[in-house]
């Protein structure tokens, strides 16, 4: 391991032991499961043992509420996507529904969808989805959206590059 790898496992270490305690309850306040809490508390930390820079302790409170605020926001959107996931499914006939397995891999592949295109702007998510999901041409979106193809291509190609690109984007 090296040095500075050494230096962050010694300040998440050293974080852990002073905060974890105090960063639990805070979590357990704001989800009211003190469960979810402490798995919260774990993703928390586990985001900071696989960062490649050390950690600042000069507000080490200030600093975990931000990465926990972090990781509460991405459970509360995968709560989200979850809600929506199966209300749709609900809408789906029996004869026509997926079974379990491939429900989980819908849902995990429906994940990493929304993680790729976190961050766009909402007309070019949706015109994304609509022409890469609904099976849309460019004319058909541009029709549901009410905007012009050039635009449509345009925020085709933003959203294609930021797809291309997501694993090299800090977050």
């Amino acid at each position: 391991m090296s040095a500075t790898g050494l230096a962050l496992n010694q300040q998440v270490e050293a974080l852990y032991c002073h905060h974890h305690g105090w960063l639990w309850r805070w979590l357990g306040k704001k989800l009211g499961d003190s469960h979810q809490a402490a798995d919260l508390a774990h993703d928390t930390f586990m985001r900071l043992l696989v960062r490649e820079d050390t950690v600042a302790l000069q507000e080490p409170r200030a600093f975990l509420t931000t990465v926990a605020q972090r990781v509460l926001a991405n459970h509360w959107r995968r709560q989200q996507l979850e809600r929506a996931y199966l209300d749709a499914l609900a809408n789906v006939p029996q004869a026509l529904a997926p079974s379990q397995e491939e429900r989980a891999t819908l849902f995990e592949s429906l994940l990493e969808i929304d993680r790729l295109l976190n961050g766009l702007p909402l007309p070019v998510k949706r015109s994304f989805l609509l022409s890469q999901l609904d099976g849309l041409s460019h004319t058909e979106v541009a029709q549901e959206m009410g905007v012009s193809i050039t635009t449509i291509k345009r925020y085709l190609v933003k959203a294609a590059r930021h797809c291309y690109f997501a694993d090299a984007l800090p977050g």
